[in-house]
């Protein structure tokens, strides 16, 4: 499949994002930052990036968190996934907390989130009076039991 061309800028000393291996749907995004961050248990933080991209119209960028950076140290991001739109051409900045019950840092260069770009479809509504019954229905939020 063809890569889409994404124009970007890096105000930062830190590599480009991207892909860790050839299978990889997001690309590590790095913090930029003058020095390390100490985030408290529930403590949240915007940190920057450096990076400014100009996506083609018809595109989204979703910033995830990374899983290991969850399952390690407790911190993931807010906001999740994060939508970055096609017309928005401000730096990125990561809103991550800390869900440990330990202070977290963050140190420039770290690896703190991942970013995958995905299409996107536009809504045309149609007004109805009803909508067509499932077998699910209205069923939601652990209808189908535990296991």
């Amino acid at each position: 499949m063809p890569a889409i061309n994404v124009k970007i800028i890096n105000t930062s000393p830190n590599e480009l994002p991207g892909y860790a291996t050839a299978g990889s749907s997001g690309m590590d995004i790095r913090a930029h930052l003058d020095e390390s961050i100490t985030l408290q248990p529930m403590e949240r933080a915007l940190i920057p990036t450096g990076l400014f991209i100009e996506l083609p119209e018809g595109y989204e960028a979703q910033i995830r968190p990374r899983s290991g950076l969850a399952i390690k140290q407790g911190i993931t991001c807010l906001n999740t996934p994060g939508t970055i739109d096609s017309d928005y051409r401000g730096e990125i900045k990561i809103i991550l907390i800390n869900l440990s019950a330990e202070d977290q840092v963050i140190h420039p260069g770290d690896r703190i989130a991942q970013v995958v770009l995905q299409s996107v479809e536009k809504i045309s509504w149609t007004m109805a009076e009803q909508i067509e019954a499932t077998e699910r229905n209205a069923g939601g939020f652990g209808h189908t039991g535990k296991h």
